[in-house]
């Protein structure tokens, strides 16, 4: 709040204009306990508007990286119907080849590490705390908590310990170690019931759905295997992105530039660069130790309706790290207007200026969020066109595309209509994986047939029931 205090005695004509307060990633982190302090103060020196975030830290380490691995989310689950819904995994069946035992088994371990939310419209009570339980391999790296997620919420550093995972498995050969790492073949993998767990959590994993699903798109699938002699590379922050090395990505030389350091008023005797390692050369070895935003989220909501202002969840549909299912459990666990969650299914689609379908839209109580397709977790980078007509229609402007209104004649309705299709917490990713040296040389599809086998198996599969006592 001190910055915004000087910030209005600088410009002072903005003192009473509305203020946005628009991030992505780890600002999920940030923008929710700065609106916090917002509404704590008796005479904010600004007028908060909105709030907007994007692939955002809003829930724990568990919920927003480890549970959209595979979740049977959804009433599907509760009724044991025939509609199977995963995310991560169905969104983007290229990881593991479209090779639905592979999926069963991420399915199994998704159940037995309690990760199977169940989402509901409205949402019938709150979830539970979830636990992550650590692996044989967890333990080696010294990882034990949620923690490690957050300690890497930045592309460059995240990407480096990704590599440096895959080539410490190489390093470390103890007995364990050498025989998985021998497990070569696909099939021995999938079959060896000894170090894969049947009936039970696996031992070398444990519950880090995450680092095992990267770890199977580096051995077993094309185009991400190619990328195993120099160390293991899978673009965790946009699926499709199976570049090796990646394209450059420095914007530096923009920010450093005189002309926009004036422009912003920013300091000469500093230069601009990527990222720091949070927070603020600090020692906390583990990362941050705040509490997760979802935890006063509904405080936060209450507050946001009594100053009229807006949250904006908003979610690139091909980031891994922080996919969207980690925002809509965040919502549903969130007690807005009176009621907890929406009260219908996101189902609504919008399109953006280069009239191209952009995604979904789901607006309720002050609350927005938007799934946007094609999208990574750096949306304006990856997308756009879609990320322009979003800021413009659903940040700064008042476009009501999925509002739910009431009618005069009683019940709801929503604005701009709704496509039953859409309201499966899935939106299938891209096609094409595309891959090279820095720059796109190829772009890989897989066979029609296998893409045909898959889709049927998905249309028909039911959810993996429950373990019992």
């Amino acid at each position: 709040m001190g910055f915004l205090s000087n910030f209005v005695k600088v410009f002072p004509h903005l003192a009473h204009r509305p203020l946005h307060l628009i991030g992505e990633s780890y600002a999920g982190m940030y923008i929710p306990y700065i609106t916090k302090a917002y509404f704590e103060m008796q005479n904010p020196p600004v007028r908060l508007a909105k709030i907007a975030i994007g692939d955002g830290t809003i829930g724990s380490g568990e919920s927003f990286e480890l549970l959209p691995v595979a979740s049977n989310n959804g009433v599907s689950y509760l009724l044991h119907s025939h509609t199977l819904q995963v995310s991560i995994l169905e969104t983007y069946p290229q990881i593991i080849g479209y090779d639905t035992e592979v999926l069963e088994y991420f399915k199994e371990q998704t159940v037995l590490c309690g990760y199977d939310l169940t989402l509901e419209y409205p949402q019938n009570g709150h979830f539970p705390t979830l636990t992550f339980t650590p692996g044989q391999k967890s333990n080696l790296e010294g990882v034990a908590s949620s923690r490690k997620y957050k300690a890497h919420l930045t592309k460059q550093s995240l990407m480096q310990d990704a590599q440096d995972r895959f080539a410490a498995k190489f390093a470390k050969r103890n007995a364990r170690v050498s025989k998985r790492e021998r497990m070569r073949s696909q099939d021995v993998w999938k079959r060896d019931l000894a170090g894969r767990a049947n009936g039970t959590i696996d031992p070398w994993y444990g519950c880090d759905l995450y680092s095992e699903m990267i770890d199977y798109a580096i051995n077993f699938t094309f185009p991400w295997s190619l990328s195993q002699s120099t160390g293991g590379m899978f673009d965790v922050y946009n699926i499709p992105d199976a570049l090796n090395p990646e394209a450059p990505m420095d914007g530096s030389t923009f920010l450093n530039d005189p002309y926009t350091r004036a422009a912003i008023h920013a300091p000469t005797s500093k230069n601009w660069v990527e990222s720091i390692t949070y927070p603020f050369g600090s020692k906390y070895s583990n990362g941050d130790p705040s509490v997760e935003p979802m935890a006063f989220l509904s405080g936060l909501a209450t507050n946001a309706t009594q100053h009229d202002v807006n949250i904006i969840i908003y979610s690139g549909n091909d980031d891994s790290l922080i996919p969207h299912l980690g925002s809509q459990v965040a919502i549903q666990n969130t007690t807005f207007g009176g009621i907890q969650g929406f009260t219908r299914k996101p189902q609504t689609p919008w399109y953006n200026d280069a009239y191209e379908f952009a995604g979904v839209v789901h607006q309720e109580r002050g609350w927005i969020y938007v799934l946007i397709s094609h999208a990574g977790h750096l949306v304006g980078y990856t997308n756009p066109v879609s990320a322009l007509t979003f800021i413009r229609e659903f940040v700064f402007g008042n476009n009501q595309t999925g509002l739910v209104v009431d009618m005069n004649g009683g019940g709801t309705t929503v604005v701009g209509g709704e496509v039953s299709s859409l309201g499966n917490e899935i939106l299938t990713g891209e096609a094409g994986i595309y891959y090279g040296s820095a720059t796109t040389e190829s772009t890989y599809f897989f066979p029609s047939a296998t893409i045909a086998a898959w889709n049927a198996y998905v249309e028909t599969a039911t959810s993996y029931p429950a373990p019992t006592n």
